[in-house]
């Protein structure tokens, strides 16, 4: 093992060290729960594994392995992983794990060993001899325990019986403890707190479960009044409102979230919710909120919305510094911005990109050549039974090389609605390429062709180099713009971000054109359509303004990247500055910018604002300090008096409208609460929500929700869902 370089280098290497021995333990702990039944039902078939390093044997990263079928994943998301390999049916043993072997007559064993193995360290051989070891016994304790129907049986028979007579005999339970009234208020105040929280995970029904009762009895509370709920739920709701206001009377400035426009189906009505919150410049993310529609809201409706929003936040409405909207970006957010020169209202860029794959699918050629070359390839595989017959032989002779090519295209070769789909159908083609070579290439496929001249030209594709390309370039195209939307939810950039990200697109999708032989030139205008589509001069502003993308000159000056804005983009900083501040001080604050543009920022500072470190979860270099761009105009640039104001509110914008999230889960049961037509209902839905999204920001803001997305993903965000949804 070669010794570290130098002592940042072995920091480097424990710190690595520690990050995947603790993500491995984690998921170790996970499943264990979940074995137990405390858990997701796929832990069952999915085992975290140590992958070392070649060179230094030590952990290098955290993967999982399907103990059906042996393959090898990535550990970032468990849930996605079981949907897409178990679910969906890659693997080609789930199935027939779930099937029980009709060969045998005999009874089933009174226990059965476990079916699931340990967790193990790849390259383990101390492990491995101890897990022979184990399925030694464990197939010597399975021949002592198969019933014969012999005489041997009748103990365990009578074992088997005692057994389940003693389950069904009921035990006489110990009294309830005596609670004294601090304790019962207390108690049921906890409890109450728990269940408006938990909003949309329990319902009232719950406090009705006869096992509910039980328990409530056992341990000495009284069942809970209606009239009980209802005064803790106003309690509750006031003290969060309170809570709220505060921070927002606080904060100078704020900026507007609002996202849900895009309306999903409930039953057999289009219903939508639209959730309201309120981004602080010091991170912090407010619940304000929500509006009920049930039919597509009309641009002008939606600015009236927005802006009594505007109004009711707050009673000094140039506090409100602007807003990030999910859909509505061309005509509400623009006329409010007209009307209110001091507001910087944006499109969530999480859509924006996400939009990238309905205009490739729309705009390049290759993209819908892809798509229609395999749904040639795989109807033709289902409705000729010849050829299908050969492609069977050819699966059964290997099942390494079938890779479930019979369940992915041809289960989804008529529901391409979304991303998704397409995804699962190129995976399972280029995971069968193999086997479709083969079949097409055997002497029997010859008379497939005689019978069917479209036998021909399947054959031609399969044997086809440039085909198979053009299927990895669309999938792999595809992922990418998947991974920078789940990326930008995750970061959750600011808008000074905005054109870094758009470049960063630009690059990834000048290589990817490179590796698969795509031209650039149609690729290019296609995504320089959809970035003038959510282009702001804001963008363009606060990269100017931003200290952390300020660049050393040859005089170690640190200068403003004016050289990477275009000319049109220039004139958008001079136009959005004078814009955003009165008449009197639009030419002060133009003389600022010049200043700001020679003099830039004393370096030793603007070395501070740029420092960076690793994130220990996905392992990149961000800023250390996110809020220190603002701080710095606040604190020491004061001779900026005008400028300074601008870059302190626009710095601190978000550009995406995430926060909040509601699964459909949750939608529904808003929605089944709503058939309730009554105003002290709907008051009460509202209240309800309210308490539930102030709990769940508050718990982002102090991370406690991290490990559970780290461990599991989240399936259900509905941000992403609309997205890639939308997109197709």
């Amino acid at each position: 093992m070669e010794e570290p370089q130098n002592k940042n280098e072995l920091v480097l290497v424990d710190t690595t060290h520690i990050t995947v021995n603790k993500r491995y333990e984690g998921l170790k702990a996970v499943r264990t729960k979940a074995i137990k039944g405390k858990g997701s039902w796929y832990w069952a078939h999915l085992e975290p594994i140590l992958g070392p390093n070649p060179n230094t044997n030590d952990p290098k990263a955290v993967k999982l392995r399907c103990n059906l079928c042996e393959t090898v994943f990535s550990a970032s998301n468990p849930s996605r992983t079981a949907s897409e390999h178990l679910k969906i049916g890659s693997c080609p043993n789930f199935n027939s794990c779930l099937i029980p072997s009709s060969s045998s007559s005999s009874l089933p064993p009174l226990s059965s060993p476990s079916s699931h193995k340990q967790f193990s360290v790849l390259n383990n051989h101390h492990h491995h001899h101890h897990h022979q070891h184990q399925q030694q016994q464990k197939k010597k304790q399975k021949q002592r325990v198969m019933l014969s129907g012999g005489k041997e049986d009748l103990g365990a028979l009578a074992m088997l019986e005692d057994s389940v007579k003693k389950l069904k005999t009921s035990r006489p339970l110990p009294p309830a403890p005596e609670l004294t009234k601090t304790q019962l208020d207390s108690s049921l105040n906890l409890l109450t707190d728990w269940f408006y929280e938990s909003y949309g995970s329990v319902s009232f029904t719950s406090f009705d479960h006869p096992k509910f009762k039980a328990f409530m009895n056992q341990v000495g509370l009284p069942e809970i009044s209606q009239d009980f709920m209802f005064s803790r739920l106003d309690a509750m709701y006031e003290e969060a409102k309170l809570e709220s206001e505060v921070k927002k009377k606080d904060a100078e400035f704020y900026q507007l979230v609002c996202n849900g426009w895009k309306n999903k189906i409930f039953g057999n009505e289009e219903q939508g919710l639209v959730k309201f919150m309120v981004n602080l410049p010091n991170g912090t993310t407010l619940f304000q909120k929500v509006f009920f529609g049930s039919m597509a809201v009309p641009a002008s409706y939606a600015e009236e919305i927005m802006w009594e929003t505007v109004t009711g936040t707050c009673n000094v409405v140039k506090k409100c510094v602007g807003i990030v909207a999910d859909k509505y970006k061309a005509k509400s957010l623009r006329n409010l911005e007209i009307k209110n020169h001091w507001m910087v209202n944006l499109s969530c860029q999480l859509q924006g990109v996400g939009s990238l794959i309905k205009d490739f699918s729309k705009g390049l050629p290759v993209y819908k050549a892809v798509i229609d070359n395999c749904l040639k390839i795989a109807n033709f595989f289902n409705n000729n039974s010849h050829a299908r017959s050969i492609l069977d032989k050819f699966q059964s002779q290997d099942s390494r090389l079938s890779v479930s090519f019979g369940v992915g295209p041809l289960l989804y070769c008529e529901n391409l609605q979304n991303f998704q789909s397409v995804v699962t159908m190129l995976d399972s083609f280029l995971n069968c390429g193999r086997v479709l070579h083969s079949v097409v290439t055997d002497d029997s496929y010859k008379l497939v062709v005689m019978e069917d001249c479209r036998g021909s030209e399947v054959a031609e594709m399969v044997q086809d180099l440039g085909f198979w390309n053009d299927v990895e370039a669309i999938n792999t195209l595809i992922k990418m713009i998947r991974s920078m939307v789940e990326e930008i939810e995750s970061e959750r950039p600011l808008v000074g971000q905005c054109l870094p990200l758009w470049e960063d697109l630009r690059a990834k999708m000048k290589e990817w054109c490179v590796k698969f032989n795509v031209p650039e030139g149609i690729v290019e205008k296609i995504i320089e359509r959809r970035f003038k589509k959510n282009y702001h001069p804001a963008w363009s502003t606060a990269f100017i303004l931003d200290p952390v993308y300020l660049t050393r000159d040859a005089s170690g000056k640190y200068l403003p990247p004016f050289k990477c804005l275009t000319c049109e983009q220039e004139k958008d900083v001079d136009n959005l500055i004078t814009r955003l501040v009165s008449r009197e001080e639009a030419h002060a604050a133009l003389i600022e910018l010049m200043k700001w543009r020679s003099e830039g920022l004393d370096p030793l500072y603007a070395q501070a604002v740029q420092v960076k470190q690793r994130d220990p979860f996905t392992g990149k270099m961000k800023i250390a300090n996110p809020q220190s761009s603002r701080l710095v105009w606040e604190t020491i640039l004061k001779d900026f008096t005008i400028l300074g104001k601008i870059a302190a509110r626009l710095l601190f914008l978000h550009a995406t409208a995430s926060g909040f999230k509601s699964n459909w889960s949750f939608m529904k049961w808003v929605w089944s609460q709503l058939q309730v037509q009554s105003r002290v209902g709907l008051e009460r839905v509202h209240k309800m929500i309210f308490i539930a999204a102030h709990s769940k920001l508050r718990k982002q803001e102090l991370g406690n929700e991290e490990k559970e997305i780290e461990f599991f993903g989240s399936e259900d965000d509905d941000m992403l869902n609309e997205v890639f949804v939308d997109a197709h």
